[in-house]
């Protein structure tokens, strides 16, 4: 029985290498490719559209009641212009890291229409309207990827139109006519890439317009009086923008 076993065992030792030889070779599996992450690149030229509201505060002063000048300018009292507004931009950015750099014009319609009864004369009312307006700025962003921060300031001009009514009837008594005025503009706005090439964002500018005095004529054609008016623009606007020139580049 002993060599019996023994003779077993002996069989198996020798029989072991011979089968694990006959074992197929474990086949060669290639490593997964290493995971790509997409960058966004906010470099290139773009062109959009905004829409949006707008409010634009007015501070009239009489300076002249067509008689002669009032020294110091008597306060005629302030209102606020609102309103909507429609239009489109243009403009090249470039990426440097996480920094982004850019040049934009803008222009819009709008409709900001306000008035408030003179505090000088209540038969009267001052109303005051904002028909048109652009913006000429450099930017300066910093990107998360798809998503850019930035600031942005420059210059800005409105088209303005100035009226005085009678307060009972409504009928225009004077005008200005047309005015276009310039000033300065600073903002911020926050942009999503939401495809290689689209965006959308959403954008707040304040305009600073100053002051300026204008002669109102009535529409016989005389001198009215004079009015200096201060003015500021308050804009937020939601963009939509198509880039091009820029690729989207692939990080490994």
């Amino acid at each position: 029985m002993k060599k019996f076993l023994l003779g077993t065992v002996a069989l198996i030792a020798f029989a072991a290498p011979a089968a694990a030889a006959d074992l197929a070779a474990r086949p060669y599996t290639k490593a997964p490719p290493a995971p790509v992450a997409v960058v966004y690149d906010w470099s290139g030229f773009y062109i959009g559209a905004n829409g949006g509201w707008g409010s634009s505060r007015k501070c009239w002063d009489l300076t002249n009641d067509g008689i002669g000048p009032i020294v110091p300018a008597f306060p005629e009292g302030c209102h606020d212009a609102t309103g909507g507004t429609a239009g489109g931009q243009l403009g090249y950015r470039w990426q440097a890291g996480t920094w982004v750099f850019g040049l934009e014009g803008q222009g819009n319609w709008a409709d900001f229409q306000g008035n408030n009864v003179s505090l000088f004369d209540p038969t009267l009312r001052n109303e005051s309207r904002i028909d048109a307006f652009g913006l000429i700025t450099g930017q300066v962003g910093w990107a998360a990827n798809n998503v850019l921060f930035y600031v942005k300031g420059g210059a800005a001009v409105t088209g303005d139109r100035f009226r005085i009514r009678d307060t009972a009837t409504g009928a225009v008594v004077a005008t200005t006519g047309d005015d276009t005025r310039w000033g300065g503009v600073v903002g911020a706005g926050l942009e999503f890439g939401f495809a290689p090439n689209w965006s959308a964002g959403i954008e707040y500018n304040h305009l600073f317009m100053q002051d300026r005095t204008h002669d109102f004529i009535t529409v016989g054609g005389l001198a009215f009086g004079s009015d200096r008016i201060r003015q500021d623009v308050d804009l937020v606007t939601v963009r939509v923008n198509y880039r091009w020139g820029g690729p989207v580049i692939a990080r490994y």
